[in-house]
């Protein structure tokens, strides 16, 4: 019998967390599934943890290309849907963990309800080191928004923020297929934004108020390596949208033109300086004060508190100090390596 889900694992040097991320897929109270593990060249012990873990568990299913990268990602999300037999899509990428009973809740929405394309809920982000929990995602704020009705209405968030923690998601095959696929735009290292954004204009969403999962926060991790590469691939790929679509934006959209472009100044500022942050951590002292001298004289006056940040972090590159030591004696969330 083919399996109603299928999950697609991106992994990449995952050693840590990989038989985690499996064994929460295991433990998933609806048990029709399969699990498709792209691999993508790793370079630590990944591949051999995987080949190890799975020989007695036939729903996983293991495939290892040589290294093509985050810039590259769609290609390989893209390879395990042509492999996929189920019915509808789940993500789970090597690093991030289920909640038990997130399977079974989401295939319940969707065959309730055919003119739902995408079934989502919330997720808590965690320490990498320690599952320290930091925040529930999303907060809610927007409730109005966040089961796309009418079709097109989630573009008011997702134009700025993607509002969808991507290890929630559940998709209906059908509808990815018509959109093509998994959508890579803009040098953007990641897929699910752009995929979201085509689908919310070809069907319904379902938020789930209820933790599906959670992923984790690391200094090393492609959101914190990438972090200013991904904000402006996003203001990129939201203003192609804009401009592909125009009689939405006429229509539905709330957001001015001003506040789009003052929203993304404001986030590439910020993105600088918490880019310079992450170097630190890594250790990587003449980047960082590079991406800190960016942040403090970007343009216009906006958010002195982050060019405040930014001067901070410059003098602590310079010192070689611990600003993870700083944050925690303010009382703020501070990251691991």
């Amino acid at each position: 019998m083919s399996p109603v889900v299928s999950i697609i694992t991106p992994t990449y040097n995952h050693e840590k967390y990989i038989l985690a991320c499996i064994a929460s897929a295991q433990k998933q109270t609806f048990t029709n599934w399969e699990m498709i593990i792209v691999n993508d060249g790793s370079t630590d012990n990944t591949r051999k943890l995987i080949e190890d873990y799975i020989q007695n568990e036939p729903r996983v299913h293991l495939f290892n290309q040589e290294n093509i990268g985050v810039f590259r990602l769609g290609e390989s999300y893209n390879f395990a849907l042509e492999k996929a037999q189920g019915k509808y899509i789940s993500i789970l990428e090597g690093d991030d963990i289920w909640e038990a009973d997130k399977l079974e809740r989401q295939v319940a929405i969707l065959e309730k309800n055919e003119n739902i394309v995408l079934s989502w809920g919330q997720a808590q982000s965690i320490n990498g080191d320690t599952e320290e929990v930091y925040n529930l995602h999303p907060k809610i704020d927007k409730p109005d928004y966040f089961n796309n009705t009418p079709k097109g209405n989630i573009l008011n968030l997702l134009y700025c923020e993607n509002w969808l923690p991507a290890l929630t998601i559940t998709f209906r095959k059908d509808a990815l297929v018509k959109i093509g696929g998994f959508l890579q735009k803009h040098n953007l290292p990641l897929v699910d934004l752009p995929t979201i954004m085509e689908l919310s204009l070809l069907g319904e969403f379902h938020f789930d108020k209820h933790l599906y999962g959670k992923w984790r926060i690391y200094a090393n991790q492609v959101t914190k390596t990438f972090t200013v590469e991904i904000i402006k691939g996003r203001y990129e790929t939201a203003k192609e949208h804009i401009a592909k679509h125009p009689e939405f934006i006429k229509n539905q959209l709330t957001l001015t033109e001003k506040e789009f472009h003052t929203y993304f100044d404001n986030r590439i500022m910020t993105g600088y300086a918490m880019s310079g942050r992450y170097k630190l951590i890594r250790k990587d002292y003449k980047n960082a004060r590079k991406d800190y001298y960016k942040s403090l004289f970007y343009k216009g006056l906006i958010n002195p508190v982050w060019r405040l940040r930014a001067f901070i972090g410059i003098v602590f590159s310079f010192f070689k100090w611990d600003i993870e030591l700083l944050a925690k004696l303010l009382g703020k969330k501070s990251y691991t390596r």
